[in-house]
Parts: structure tokens; C-alpha cells; sequence
């Protein structure tokens, strides 16, 4: 077999997930403040910003199906094109409701462009470097979120309209598709591509085949596994929340206390790279000390970033401690870069480990669709400081699940 050389993935993989990345990353700021504009309430300028994870959520159940039946990359051209559909329909939108239609296309062409893109990289790239590759990929989505912010602080200030960040991401998934439709075939590039033999009889890459498990029988896997799904998966699903939690109460606390829009853009996009600087640290944590000294330091900042923000709305430095509160979440989250991946990959079983890993996905993503809404519940009955409060009180309790569980769940190595 001929040796790997990481260029032959860089143009059909990494540019384009690097694309859609900074694309998502430009519109993600700017959801709940777009939809406030256009006349909704805090709470449901929450609601529609959490529609993206709710979109992805949906979104996870048919994505190995799909990519399994057409291929990676014709799963990922099909999903950055429908993303231009909602983003178009975010254009046009006369109100939230309607915004938040095309906020939902887009959190389903998430989900699948995501999932094609992790088999896209297990079928091209050869066992001896997936870890690697796959690792730079988390980085090089990490890396859209930290740039895409910084494009449309810069494109707000020079035209003055929120509406420009969604043609961000349209150029970006456009350019994507381009990439993706004019690039090479990587196993004409360098390598002979293992396949394998589904039930129908069809051949199916490496990567097809995993997804495809991994989408078979996904509620029937996710009760075999209930015992370990309700104990460690729910501290976990708590964590992916107050992760969601992030995306969502920053932009609607910079409304609230009167931040600009390219300044809330470019407040987000530095937290962001805060986050992007830490991922490799993150790994080099839980293989030298284990998966609690990651996941337990993330967990507890991005519950406490939530009490900085619940306890300061009201002071005169307020902006200040957004500024702070935003760096902390985002130092915590960068802290757990990997460990829902990490922790899954631990309690598969290694004989097949597709099943599980699909039904721990979607369960931890239940708490990434979950968390928006109760912020969005939680401030229309009360308050925005209470929603962020009660979100740090669920770390907590998150934190606690983690300590109990992750020892008799995933031992540490000898």
C-alpha cells in the first residue's frame, strides 16, 4: 500500500469541514439576535437559537441511513446544499417562527454533513493514522467556530447588518460544494479503500458500514445499554447541555445588557479561540491522568461561567463580567474537547462498536437539544439570570453523576 500523505485528505476532507465550519460559526452568534430583531422576546430568541441542536438532534436519526445509501461525499454536497436552503429561508423570514423553520434545515444539514464527514475520514484514511486524522478534524471544526465569529464582526462593522452572517455560511457551503464536487477521488490518490459487504449485498466503504450500525436498531442499542445510558449518559447528557447552554445565553446576555452586534461577534470569536487553543491539551489530559481530570474541570467552570453570569447581570461592569464569563466557558469547555467521543470510544464494545457508539451519540445529544429550551422556558416565566442559575445548578448536579460514575464505569488504567 502506498505510504499516507495527509495533502491527499487536506482538499476532499479538512477544506471543507473547515468551510462549513466558519460558515456555522459566523450564524451561530447571531441567531438569537437576528430573531430579537425581528420582534421576538428574549425567551423565544432562546428557543429559536436552540433549534440549530434541536435541527441536529432529528437530524442524527436518519444520517447513516442516508450516508450509507449514497455515499460521503455525496451526503456532505446534499447537506451543505441544504443548508443554503435554510439559510435562505432565514433571509427571507418575516418573523422568528419562519426563522426558525430555516434554523432547523440547518441543524439537520449539520447532522448529516458531520456524520459523512467522521465515515468520509474512516474510510479514506488507514488505521495507523485515524486517531490523528480524526483528532485534526475535531480541531479543524473548532478552528471555523474561532475564525467564523471574527468574519462577521468584521462584515457587521463594515455594512451594518446582522443579515450578512447568513451569507457567510451560503458562500462558505457553496465553496464547500466546490471543493467536495471538483476535488479527487482519495483512493485514486493514494490509497485502496477497504469495503465491506452489507446485508443487501451491496459494497459499502468502511466509514458507510459504521454509520450504517450505528443508525441500525438505535432505540433497540439504546435499551440494551440502559443501565450505563442512565447513570454515566445522563451526567454526561447534562454536560453536552451546558455546553448547548453556551451557544444560546451569550448572545441573548449580550442583548440583554446592550452589547453591539459586532462586538458580541467579536467577544464570542475570542472565547472561541480560547476553546480551539486547548484541544490538543485536552487529550494529552486523559490519557496521562484519566477521563475525570477532563471531564470534571469542564463540567464545574461551565456550571460556575453560568453563576458569573447569573450573579453580575445587574452590576455596572456588567459587560466586563460577560467578558469574563464568556472567557471561563469557554477555557472549560476547551478543557473537555473529546470526552463525550472519548468516553463512548472507553465503553464500546470493542468487537462492534457501532451500535453504542450511535446510541450514546444521540443520548448525549438529547441534552444539547434539551438545554435551549429550558433557558428559553426558564426566562419566559422568570428570568434570564434564573435560566442562567438554574443551568449551573444542573452542572452540579452533572459534576456529581460524573465523580460517582466515570470510576466504575471506566477504571483507570494500570
Amino acid at each position: 500500500m502506498p505510504p499516507f500523505r495527509w495533502r491527499a485528505i487536506a482538499l476532499p476532507a479538512l477544506l471543507p469541514a473547515l468551510l462549513f465550519a466558519i460558515g456555522e460559526g459566523a450564524i451561530i452568534p447571531i441567531i438569537p439576535i437576528f430573531a430579537h430583531n425581528l420582534g421576538a422576546s428574549l425567551a423565544v430568541a432562546g428557543l429559536v437559537g436552540g433549534i440549530l441542536m434541536i435541527g441536529e438532534l432529528f437530524g442524527d436519526i436518519p444520517s447513516g441511513w442516508l450516508v450509507s445509501r449514497i455515499g460521503e461525499r455525496p451526503a456532505m454536497i446534499g447537506a451543505a446544499l441544504l443548508s443554503v436552503v435554510g439559510l435562505v429561508i432565514c433571509l427571507l423570514s418575516p418573523n422568528a417562527w419562519a426563522l426558525s423553520f430555516g434554523v432547523f434545515l440547518i441543524g439537520l444539514a449539520t447532522a448529516v454533513f458531520a456524520l459523512a464527514r467522521h465515515a468520509f475520514m474512516t474510510s479514506f484514511v488507514p488505521a495507523s493514522h485515524r486517531a490523528r486524522a480524526l483528532s485534526t478534524l475535531g480541531g479543524v471544526f473548532r478552528c471555523g467556530y474561532f475564525v467564523g465569529p471574527f468574519i462577521t464582526a468584521g462584515v457587521i462593522h463594515l455594512f451594518g447588518s446582522v443579515e450578512t452572517a447568513f451569507w457567510i455560511h451560503i458562500v462558505a457551503c457553496l465553496a464547500s460544494v466546490a471543493v467536495l464536487t471538483l476535488g479527487r477521488e482519495p483512493s485514486a490518490a493514494f490509497v485502496a479503500v477497504k469495503t465491506v459487504r452489507a446485508e443487501d449485498g451491496r459494497r459499502l466503504h468502511e466509514g458507510e458500514a459504521l454509520v450504517a450500525d450505528e443508525a441500525r436498531g438505535l432505540f433497540r442499542t439504546i435499551w440494551a445499554s440502559r443501565s450505563v445510558l442512565l447513570k454515566l449518559g445522563s451526567g454526561v447528557t447534562l454536560l453536552s447541555g451546558l455546553r448547548a447552554s453556551r451557544a444560546v445565553i451569550l448572545p441573548l446576555w449580550a442583548v440583554s445588557i446592550g452589547v453591539s452586534e459586532a462586538d458580541t461577534a467579536l467577544i464570542i470569536g475570542v472565547a472561541g479561540g480560547v476553546d480551539f487553543a486547548l484541544f490538543y491539551a485536552s487529550g494529552q489530559i486523559m490519557d496521562r491522568f484519566g477521563r475525570m481530570w477532563s471531564a470534571l474541570p469542564c463540567i464545574l467552570g461551565l456550571a460556575a461561567g453560568h453563576f458569573v453570569l447569573a450573579a453580575t447581570h445587574e452590576l455596572p461592569t456588567n459587560v466586563e463580567w460577560f467578558i469574563g464569563a464568556a472567557m471561563l466557558l469557554s477555557l472549560a469547555n476547551g478543557i473537555g474537547s473529546g470526552i463525550l467521543m472519548t468516553l463512548g470510544a472507553d465503553l464500546a464494545d470493542k468487537r462492534n462498536p457501532a451500535p453504542f457508539l450511535g446510541a450514546w451519540r444521540f443520548t448525549t445529544s438529547i441534552g444539547g437539544a434539551a438545554a435551549p429550551l429550558a433557558i428559553s422556558g426558564i426566562t419566559a416565566v422568570a428570568t434570564l439570570s434564573l435560566a442562567a442559575g438554574a443551568m449551573g445548578v444542573l452542572g452540579l448536579v452533572g459534576a456529581g453523576m460524573l465523580l460517582r460514575y466515570i470510576p466504575r464505569f471506566v477504571p483507570r488504567a494500570r
